[in-house]
C-alpha cells in the first residue's frame, strides 16, 4: 500500500472519538502528512445510505446477522472507493470505526460468533488491516452520560448499559490480544491529557 498508513479510531458512544478527529487532522497536517478523514459505516454516498438504515429504522427490527452483513456491504464500498485508493497514493487514512467495531458491537454486544465475522473480514478486506488503532476507553456509564447530552439517541445509543459494557470488554480483549496495534487511551482523563497521549502515539507511528 505504498507509504500510506491506515489508522482507525474505536470506542463506545461518548468515548471522544469524534471530538478528537479534528485535533488528529491538525496534528497530521502540522507533521506534513496529507490525511483523509472518513468514517464507518459511511464514507461514500452508498455507505451513508446504509448508515442511515442502521442508525434509524423506526418500526423495523434489524436481526444481528443482517446488521453484520450491512456493515460489511458498506465496508466493501468504502474500501474500494476511499481507503485503498488513498493508501495507494501514500496518504494517511483516519477512519472513525472499522472492523474492530463489528467484532465489539455485533460480536461482543449482539453475540454474533466471531468466526462468522472473520469470514466476512477475510472476504471483504483480504490482507488489509489497520496499522494503528486508537481505542478511546471509557466506562459504559460515563460514555452513555456524555452521549445523552448530544442529539436524540440513534438506534445503537438506545441500547442498555449491559450492551455497552459487553462492547467495551470486547474492545479491551482485542487490545490485550494486539497491544502493538491497538493503543488504549484513557478517555476519562482531561482533554489535554488525552491529546498528549494522541500526540505520543501518532508521533511514534510517523517515525516507525
Amino acid at each position: 500500500m505504498s507509504d500510506g498508513i491506515f489508522i482507525t479510531l474505536e470506542g463506545i458512544e461518548g468515548a471522544g472519538k469524534s471530538t478528537n478527529l479534528s485535533y488528529i487532522k491538525d496534528f497530521l497536517d502540522q507533521a506534513g502528512r496529507e490525511a483523509v478523514m472518513t468514517r464507518e459505516p459511511g464514507g461514500t454516498a452508498l455507505g451513508e445510505r446504509i448508515r442511515a438504515l442502521l442508525l434509524d429504522t423506526p418500526g423495523i427490527e434489524i436481526p444481528a446477522d443482517t446488521e453484520v452483513l450491512l456493515m460489511f456491504a458498506a465496508r466493501a464500498e468504502h474500501l474500494d472507493q476511499i481507503v485503498r485508493p488513498a493508501l495507494a497514493r501514500g496518504k494517511i487514512v483516519v477512519c472513525d470505526r472499522f472492523t474492530d467495531a463489528t467484532y465489539a458491537y455485533q460480536g461482543g454486544g449482539r453475540g454474533v460468533p466471531y468466526e462468522r465475522i472473520a469470514l466476512l473480514e477475510e472476504w471483504v478486506q483480504g490482507d488489509l488491516r489497520p496499522a494503528l488503532t486508537l481505542l478511546f476507553d471509557v466506562p459504559a456509564e460515563i460514555g452513555l452520560q456524555r452521549a445523552g447530552h448530544r442529539s436524540a439517541p440513534d438506534r445503537f445509543e438506545r441500547e442498555n448499559h449491559q450492551f455497552f459494557e459487553r462492547v467495551r470488554q470486547a474492545y479491551l480483549q482485542a487490545a490485550a490480544r494486539e497491544p502493538h496495534r491497538i493503543r488504549v487511551i484513557d478517555a476519562t482523563a482531561s482533554p489535554e491529557q488525552v491529546k498528549q497521549r494522541i500526540r505520543s502515539i501518532l508521533g511514534e507511528a510517523l517515525v516507525a
